[in-house]
């Protein structure tokens, strides 16, 4: 299925908070996965991982991919021209086809080249000024701030560093505010992208976790602003569609369709949840 973005000059999504408050979460996540492979045995790299399809090489070449085009995006905004690259991408043929050219390529390459991919775009965040995580960049939702880009990128590798290393065995680290970050912007992109095809209908997302503790409002109206805690608009209370609660980790996994989501969905308010399945065609993850 196509990506339909939402390009402009306001943002699909936005987020609450200090938009660079992102960076440190996200360039911990980075590092750590970059050292977790550089010393991968080539079993580990062989082994299968929760991608159906993809050997653990393959989900590094991907995100060797996916670092190239957060870098070109946060490169175009910072330049005042904000990409629309993604406007004729196909989530689920592209990234297969990107990975299926990287056969010819031996395993050291594939690893030092997501290595030095990294580091490149660990250094770009680490340049952003307080101003400049402000500016609009590229993402599948469309036109965002870098703040909520970089939100993008870290919930996309933090998944996929659980799809790698729980098939080995290997117990992934949970820091709370990666998961905390990845939570409020994972479950933001359902009625994003079902805004970007359309819709018009509003509606509440709660999150109500624990495990860490995540407390958010996902408030969709032509927009959808993510506001943590309980709370909207100063002391005004919003009542939710739909309110999420259990674990977060667990949580996380099901918005992100690698674990089934066990808590009864209302026909009504399952676009909520159920928007990032139809663009990614993630049921089988």
């Amino acid at each position: 299925m196509q990506l339909t973005p939402v390009y402009g000059t306001h943002a699909l999504i936005t987020l609450d908070g200090p938009p660079g408050a992102i960076a440190a979460p996200a360039i911990r996540q980075r590092r750590r996965l970059a050292e977790i492979v550089a010393a991968f045995t080539d079993e580990q790299w062989a082994h299968p991982s929760r991608c159906a399809g993809w050997s653990n090489r393959d989900v590094i070449a991907h995100l060797d991919s996916t670092n190239a085009f957060w870098n070109f995006s946060m490169a175009a905004g910072l330049a005042g021209e904000p990409s629309q690259f993604l406007a004729t991408f196909d989530p689920v043929v592209t990234p297969a086809q990107l990975v299926a050219g990287t056969a010819a390529m031996s395993t050291a390459d594939v690893r030092d080249a997501f290595l030095a991919s990294t580091q490149s775009l660990v250094e770009r965040w680490s340049a952003l000024t307080d101003a400049e995580w402000t500016l609009l960049a590229e993402a599948p939702p469309g036109h965002l701030t870098m703040g909520a880009v970089t939100h993008h990128a870290l919930w996309d590798s933090w998944i996929h560093e659980r799809d790698i290393l729980l098939p080995l065995g290997i117990t992934p680290a949970e820091e709370p505010d990666e998961i905390g970050a990845s939570l409020r912007y994972v479950a933001a992109l359902s009625p994003a992208f079902t805004r970007a095809h359309g819709a018009t209908d509003p509606g509440v997302l709660a999150v109500d976790v624990s495990s860490p503790d995540v407390a958010a409002l996902i408030v969709a109206t032509d927009r959808v602003a993510v506001t943590e805690g309980l709370e909207h608009s100063g002391s005004t209370r919003v009542a939710p569609d739909l309110t999420l609660t259990g674990d977060a980790v667990e949580l996380l996994e099901a918005l992100s369709f690698r674990v089934p989501l066990t808590q009864p969905i209302d026909p009504s308010a399952a676009w909520l949840v159920d928007g990032l399945a139809e663009v990614f065609d993630l049921t089988d993850r």
